[in-house]
């Protein structure tokens, strides 16, 4: 199934928790370069929101330490979702689960305006709960839950192993701007 969505599109979408977006990527196997794209923008915008305090080794350590507690958070929510709290409908494979999650992670992008004294740490933390709500939303769909108490359940064990990455980034290499 292609989309004729275009990739902002999608972006915006996901962003808003439109379920149609999520049921659209997780259907569409050729969306998971956009997905991968997606995670990567997030990835790039936390890196490059902490420059001004860590110089380009912080653009550097951000963007890698993102990119790998997204990863480890959705395989989490991967296997927590299809092994520990599957129901009889749920059908997902891991193409499915990872394209909905990508573009859970469009809020992030917001992240690039860490570097904004005064409001840097809220720009993060506000950019990182929405996309804690948007994988909500991600998961329920790919996992094809009726209800979203399941898909919290799910995204409520994985993340924290997430937030424990970015913790262990901000402990090495300092804090994000304030």
């Amino acid at each position: 199934m292609t989309s004729n969505k275009s990739f902002v599109r999608r972006c915006i979408g996901a962003a808003l928790f439109d379920a149609d977006v999520y049921e659209d990527v997780e259907a569409d196997r050729s969306a998971n370069g956009q997905a991968f794209a997606v995670v990567v923008l997030s990835a790039v915008a936390a890196g490059l929101g902490t420059f001004k305090n860590n110089g380009a080794i912080g653009v550097l350590w951000y963007t890698l330490a993102a990119l790998a507690s997204w990863y480890v958070w959705a395989v989490i929510a991967y296997w927590i979702g299809t092994r520990l709290l599957p129901v009889p409908r749920t059908e997902a494979d891991t193409g499915q689960l990872l394209r909905t999650i990508g573009f859970s992670s469009a809020p992030g992008v917001l992240r690039i305006f860490a570097f904004v004294p005064g409001i840097g740490a809220w720009v993060f933390l506000a950019s990182t709960l929405w996309m804690l709500v948007a994988m909500v939303v991600a998961v329920r769909h790919a996992l094809d839950y009726c209800t979203i108490r399941r898909a919290v359940a799910v995204c409520a064990i994985g993340f924290p192993f997430y937030a424990i990455v970015l913790a262990l980034s901000l402990f090495l290499l300092g804090p994000w701007p304030i």
